[in-house]
Parts: C-alpha cells; sequence; structure tokens
C-alpha cells in the first residue's frame, strides 16, 4: 500500500526488452542499499517489484519489469531514457498517512485538457475515461501519476485539481502539458462502495 506522497523523481535510464517483458533501469536518490530485492515501489502510481539494484558512478539505480498488459493500460509504454518518474516507497505500519490509501493500481488514463497558473498554484482540468469518471467526487481523493490529489470539482468526465507549488516542483505534475496521458486510481472507497452497489 502506498499514500500517494512522492519521495523522489527517479529517472529512466534504460529500457531493454526481454524474452518475457520489458526492463526499466530506474536512477533514484535513494539508498538502494535499504531497498530489499521483491520490494514493491509505485512508479507513477504503478506498483512495481523491485528485480535488481546496483550503484555505480552515476548512482543508485534499481530495476523492474513490467508486463505487456501494464504497458498496454499505462503511461508506461511511453517511457523512454531519460524520462522522470514519481516514486514512492511502499508504506511501512505506523508511517504518517500524509494522502490516502492509495493501492498501486492503475484503473485508467485520463488526459490533460487545460492548464491554467492561478497565483502561485495551477489548476489543471483531466478528462477521465467512462464510466470512471462516475467515481470521481469534489472534495473526494485521487490519484494522478502516482500523487495523492483533492479534486476541487467535476463536470461531467471532466475533473480539476489545484496543484500547489511544492507539487508542482517535486513530482513530475509540473512537466505535464495539454493532451498528455495521466495514469489515475480513484479512492479505494469509491471503488469498494462501486463494487457493493453491483452486488447489492
Amino acid at each position: 500500500m502506498f499514500t500517494g506522497i512522492v519521495t523522489d523523481i527517479g529517472r529512466v535510464r534504460e529500457v531493454r526488452e526481454t524474452d518475457r517483458d520489458r526492463r526499466y533501469e530506474i536512477e533514484t536518490v535513494w539508498d538502494t542499499d535499504g531497498i530489499d530485492l521483491g520490494a514493491s515501489i509505485s512508479h507513477a502510481g504503478c506498483c512495481l517489484t523491485v528485480t535488481e539494484k546496483g550503484h555505480d558512478a552515476r548512482g543508485g539505480w534499481f530495476a523492474v519489469e513490467v508486463s505487456n498488459e501494464t504497458l498496454s493500460k499505462t503511461t508506461l509504454g511511453a517511457w523512454n531514457a531519460g524520462d522522470g518518474v514519481n516514486l514512492e516507497r511502499a508504506a511501512k505500519l505506523g508511517d504518517d498517512m500524509g494522502g490516502h490509501v492509495v493501492s498501486g493500481h492503475v484503473d485508467g488514463l485520463g488526459r490533460v485538457v487545460s492548464i491554467t497558473p492561478e497565483g502561485g498554484s495551477h489548476r489543471v482540468e483531466v478528462e477521465a475515461p467512462a464510466p470512471l469518471h462516475r467515481y470521481i467526487a469534489a472534495k473526494g481523493s485521487i490519484t494522478v501519476d502516482g500523487v495523492s490529489l483533492t479534486v476541487n470539482s467535476v463536470e461531467g468526465q471532466i475533473f480539476s485539481l489545484n496543484i500547489i507549488p511544492h507539487t508542482w516542483e517535486v513530482t513530475t505534475l509540473g512537466r505535464l502539458k495539454v493532451g498528455d496521458p495521466v495514469n489515475l486510481e480513484i479512492d479505494m472507497l469509491a471503488r469498494y462502495l462501486a463494487r457493493w452497489q453491483e452486488t447489492a
């Protein structure tokens, strides 16, 4: 489980096709000695397993393998060497819950519709795919590229967010452009409520 609080913008340093999946090497400022093989790390909101790690002249790095299913359903399939990635390590019992409960399972791809500076912040509008938009509520929580955010308003399939300067600077959200796809994970409570209504 995660909280949607990004603690590093990693960088894709190598992309390699394997016999089974696609392998990514990710550079990080984290001390990789403290990352266990098999550990779960959120990459732009997608939970992936560490399969290898190391340290060289360029710094610490770890590797993950991504299945074709994940590549086709998230933004990960478009990653190239040099791209920045929001990273979060799995939460431990007793950690501060700074964001909200995040599973690391991407529900769908949104699309950035507009970006408007407002004071020191930025108002970002995102179009959610149907029927996912039905589970996004004003003042509710949503995860966008691994970042826990509060929804300002919802009109049809478009919801708006207010990104404060700190979040804009310490995550990849500050690099977004109109038309960019983003990984979306709806609030877990909304997911279970929807399932309950389906089976009630």
